[in-house]
């Protein structure tokens, strides 16, 4: 095990704090006075992971924090001799959501990017019905607009945990049925909310993940969501988001590239998000 001397890991975790507060930072503010925000309270809401949880830093499995006293009882610690570290017992416990996080990257990684969906995704969910997720914000073109340019292209969602929000009409719009049990077999890296999803696994895994990729994870997601958005049928003007109206060929030309440039970074996040799991793999 490798043991970080506490001047050293606390400087670490400051830095990671700064650099959340620069990522997040008015956000939280906001939402401390009460205020909702349609785009980023998906990231704390959908995914579960407060901010809060997101600060407190981890140096990841097999690394102990000396004179870390702040982690006695923290979940997934134990106390050693030199200090504080991840536990072995606890990484047992995680072992089968390590594994098939560890599957799910590889397979969806061994795929061509598929760059056809659009964002479609997010009308699919308001299609033919007034139950709106963002009641708040109004929608670009209207309802029977936002309708119209569901009919007019093809469904073509790959990722379960957007397909699942679909309304009953737009189900089986889509080309290809998905459910929970074929996620492994229809991941693949093109998708925005699987790239989003690197995110939710590396979080799942603290602290047995160093905070540094998990922050990474997030970064990416932050951007993610912002494109998810911005290509969405809301009109968002009000947050300050251009819209990119997929509903033209300019639209979806421009979405394209901004789905290819996340879908590049999103390959080396998770290559290390996987190499990080089969490592755990191999200790349990």
């Amino acid at each position: 095990m490798t043991v970080l001397l506490e001047a050293d890991w606390r400087a670490r975790a400051a830095e990671h704090r700064a650099r959340l507060d620069r990522l997040v930072g008015p956000y939280l503010d906001r939402r401390a006075a009460g205020s909702a925000h349609p785009v980023i309270d998906f990231l704390f809401t959908y995914y579960g992971h407060k901010p809060a949880q997101l600060r407190r830093w981890h140096p990841g499995f097999g690394v102990v924090l000396g004179a870390a006293g702040e982690y006695d009882g923290a979940r997934g610690y134990h106390r050693v001799e030199a200090g504080h570290t991840a536990d072995p017992a606890f990484l047992a416990k995680r072992r089968d959501t390590v594994e098939f996080a560890a599957n799910l990257l590889r397979a969806t990684a061994a795929r061509p990017a598929q760059l056809s969906c659009f964002g479609l995704h997010e009308w699919a969910m308001v299609y033919r019905t007034d139950d709106v997720r963002h009641q708040q914000v109004p929608l670009r073109l209207g309802r029977a607009g936002t309708d119209a340019v569901v009919e007019s292209m093809s469904l073509r969602c790959t990722h379960f945990d957007a397909f699942r929000f679909f309304t009953p009409e737009a189900v089986g719009r889509n080309a290809q049925p998905l459910t929970r049990a074929d996620q492994v077999e229809r991941e693949q890296p093109g998708c925005l909310h699987a790239n989003m999803d690197i995110y939710k696994w590396s979080f799942k895994l603290a602290p047995l993940t160093a905070s540094d990729l998990v922050l990474d994870c997030f970064e990416l997601a932050c951007a993610a969501r912002e494109l998810d958005m911005r290509a969405s049928p809301y009109d968002l003007g009000d947050y300050g988001y251009e819209p990119i109206p997929i509903e033209s060929p300019a639209g979806r030309a421009e979405y394209v590239r901004r789905q290819a440039a996340i879908a590049d970074r999103s390959a080396g996040l998770r290559e290390r998000l996987r190499t990080v799991c089969e490592a755990l793999l191999a200790h349990s």
